[in-house]
This record gives C-alpha cells, structure tokens and sequence, in this order.
C-alpha cells in the first residue's frame, strides 16, 4: 500500500511540472556532460540566467567594461555588440561570443566574464523532508547540499528510492538518487549539481 502511494505521488509531482513524458537519466547532450564532469571530480560549468548579472572586462578597454544585467528575454546589452544572447550560455561561451563580435573593431579583443551575482537559482524539495519547499541561493547545489538545507529526512522516508525531475524544452528528465549508496561512497555520481528549477523528491 505504501508502494503505491508513493508512486502516485510521484506520477502527480510530475503532471505538475509538465505534460510531457519523462526521458532517462543518461539523455543527450547537458545531462550526459553533467555525469562526465561529476565522474572527473569537477563540477559543470554556471549556465546563466534572466536576472543574473555580469562583469564583462574587456582589456585596455576600460570605456567597453561594465556590469550587465540579463534581461527577462535572456539577452544583454552591450557597447559595438548591441544585443546578445546570454541565458543559456556558460560564461566561457559569452566571452567567446563578444570577443568574435568586437574583432570587426578591436584587433584583439580579450574579454573576460565573471558571474557576479546568481539571481535566479531557485530548486525544490518536496516529501518527507523537515523543510519542504523552495530553496533560493546564489550558487549551485548538489543534492545532498539541498537535502541539508531542507532539513533532512522525516521519519518514513524513503531515500534510497528519491527521485530529482528536471523540465527541459524537450520534455522532463528524471534522474535517480538512491541516497545510502552516495552517502557510502558507491554511484557518487548520482549528487549531481543541479539546474535552477529541479525538483527533488522523497518519497
């Protein structure tokens, strides 16, 4: 009985986040590269958000260096590079970008990117946790930092059966976390970082 509660539970959690069928944990593309770097022992590079802002230094260019805010539509503005899109991207793939925009007027262009302040990294724990809800911080977490941060398990809870839903533009991602394996040091590639906007789930 128990059993089927639980899977109920989580069937609504994830109608809620979307309607679209859910995808295997090692999909294409992001997922895949975040299970790489977590196996290497380094963790995947900042994709930036709306809200977020950016330090843009463009050397020996002290009137080009300013701050920037990525707008709600993902872009920012910026001096010769007018908009461009920002959302989405690591700040690698940003400097990148400007430098190849600023070679039409600036002979070698060198550009760094600094992620200044995270505002919109915002994930979610919900079941049997002390603290369920939203949590909003200004950098990444893993899962077991999140589960910290929602107080740890109730009584009853199943945590070697959790579960973390990621919506995507193609659909949900579900990825599983069976937390006694990580916290003995076997699949410690489950603690993945996440993505603004997961959802943990603890049965």
């Amino acid at each position: 009985m128990r059993l089927h509660v639980q899977r109920l539970s989580l069937l609504f959690v994830c109608f809620l986040l979307a309607g679209s069928p859910l995808r295997a944990q090692n999909g294409p593309g992001a997922e895949r590269r975040e299970a790489d770097a977590a196996k290497n022992g380094a963790a995947p590079s900042y994709v930036i958000q709306p809200n977020d802002i950016l330090e843009i230094y463009v050397w020996k260019e002290t009137d080009l260096t300013r701050k920037v805010v990525v707008r709600p539509d993902g872009r920012i503005s910026f001096p010769l590079v007018q908009d461009t899109q920002a959302a989405g991207l690591t700040p690698g793939d940003i400097k990148e970008q400007i430098e190849r925009e600023l070679k039409n007027y600036i002979d070698v262009p060198n550009v760094t990117v600094i992620v200044e302040a995270i505002r919109s990294y915002q994930i979610f724990v919900t079941g049997k946790v002390a603290k369920a809800g939203a949590i909003t911080v200004e950098k990444p977490l893993t899962v077991l930092q999140a589960l910290s941060l929602a107080g740890g398990f109730l009584e009853f809870a199943n945590p070697a059966e959790m579960v973390i839903i990621r919506n995507t533009p193609t659909g949900n991602v579900l990825f599983k976390f069976n937390y006694n394996e990580v916290v003995k040091g076997r699949n410690f590639d489950q603690n993945i970082v996440l993505k603004s906007g997961d959802v943990v789930v603890v049965p």
